[in-house]
């Protein structure tokens, strides 16, 4: 960014005071583009999923459930009064485990045994998922070597990390006029990734108005 400092007016240098007005020097701040061949990545946060709401012993309202005993046996249909009374005797409680059914299931179970292994279980999940995102790697027609060898690693890396690269090519002006030249240079760049890591073209070279794109994921 650049900055153009703040300055009171009494600091201002007399020869840049105007006879008639005074002159404001603001402070501003000035975003640069970045150079077209640096890669831009978009980073955008997944929202994380709701967390389940259990239902148990008076936060059921439906009128009748299927309850399940302790041990997994059948007892029967029956309200959920009935199947709170069940599992008081037992001291425990009736935990609503499939609403969606009909009638709708539920277990008589420890609650709040029943909340950690669910909770254990969600956790165990969400650690071995991986959400898959296209990362963006942008190349040019008078791309260096070393730039185009820094392209390749980064775009081995994301596809090691379980996610889809897309390659791409922005043309201007009299670029327009070499489409081809950008299809072969990002065909050369994925056979160049595919000699080291064995990739699948999720989507063919293809070129749309003033750019030339390619999807690649790891086979």
């Amino acid at each position: 960014m650049i900055f153009v400092p703040f300055y009171h007016i009494d600091e201002i240098p007399r020869d840049t005071k105007y006879v008639e007005g005074l002159v404001k020097v603001i402070y501003t701040r000035v975003q640069l583009s970045p150079p077209p061949h640096v890669m831009r990545i978009s980073h955008k946060k997944h929202k994380p999923e709701p967390k389940k709401t259990f239902f148990f012993n008076a936060g059921i309202t439906v009128p009748e459930v299927l309850v399940l005993g302790n041990d997994g046996k059948m007892l029967g249909s029956m309200s959920p009064a009935e199947g709170m009374r069940l599992a008081k005797e037992q001291e425990l409680d009736l935990v609503l485990i499939n609403p969606k059914s009909s009638p709708p299931v539920a277990k008589i179970i420890d609650f709040g045994q029943f909340k950690y292994q669910q909770e254990k279980e969600e956790r165990l999940k969400q650690a071995h998922a991986h959400v898959t995102e296209v990362k963006g790697i942008r190349l040019s027609l008078r791309i260096s070597p070393h730039d185009m060898g820094n392209r390749q690693n980064q775009t081995i890396g994301f596809l090691n990390d379980g996610d889809k690269v897309k390659v791409e090519i922005f043309l201007k002006g009299r670029e327009m006029q070499q489409k081809q030249m950008a299809k072969d240079i990002i065909e050369k760049f994925i056979n160049n990734v595919n000699a080291l890591v064995p990739v699948r073209k999720d989507q063919e070279i293809e070129s749309q108005f003033n750019k030339v794109t390619a999807i690649i994921a790891k086979k």
